[in-house]
């Protein structure tokens, strides 16, 4: 590895924000298409490149790379797309078995409890993040902005917005962790009749 990439994973490591947000900048709109070229799906494949950059950051102490910076990140996006591929498989399997049974028109008086618990749940925990990071939250999972254009909504920077991000994350899991085998006992289909869906859609994507 040149002493160049040396000294920026060093400098990484060390928590430099400059530095990082260097490399974001640098490489996000060519990993961002390299990710679309495997998944034809822009939208999703900046979803996976946001994603491998928060991990970089969030283990950046830890951080071993053997290979070159450019080799290592563009490595990262390839696996996490073929994930999501699989991803896409699993759902696809669940659509089929939606078509061939049918749907129930409501739900049960037990799922409705369950489903009113997370929800409840899930809403407060959401309401206990400080300001600024639940500001941030929302925009990212409910309004589905990304991370540049939150930062230019709220005038923060792209780190900022991955910070908050990321502390939210470790927070809801925290706070929601002990509700896992609540979810486990809403099928896909339950789901659907959550009065705020969204809700459930942030559950799952922070304590699975």
């Amino acid at each position: 590895m040149q002493t160049t990439e040396q000294n920026i994973l060093e400098a990484i490591r060390a928590g430099n924000e400059r530095i990082y947000e260097g490399v974001f900048r640098q490489y996000y709109p060519l990993l961002c298409r390299y990710a679309n070229s495997i998944l034809n799906d822009y939208d999703e494949a900046e979803e996976m490149v946001q994603a491998m950059f928060l991990n970089v950051w969030e283990r950046r102490e830890t951080l071993i790379i053997s290979t070159s910076l450019k080799s290592y990140l563009y490595q990262a996006v390839h696996n996490r797309c073929l994930n999501q591929i699989k991803h896409r498989q699993v759902r696809a399997v669940y659509q089929q078995q939606a078509e061939i049974e049918p749907v129930p028109t409501a739900l049960s008086p037990a799922h409705s409890v369950v489903a009113d618990e997370l929800n409840a749940r899930v809403q407060a925990a959401i309401g206990r993040l400080p300001e600024q990071c639940r500001r941030v939250f929302e925009l990212s999972r409910f309004e589905e902005l990304k991370y540049q254009e939150i930062a230019d909504q709220l005038g923060i920077s792209i780190k900022t917005v991955e910070n908050q991000i990321g502390k939210a994350l470790r927070i809801l899991r925290t706070e929601l962790a002990d509700y896992l085998p609540l979810l486990l006992l809403l099928n896909h289909s339950v789901a659907d009749w959550l009065s705020q869906p969204e809700s459930l859609d942030a559950l799952i994507s922070v304590i699975s």
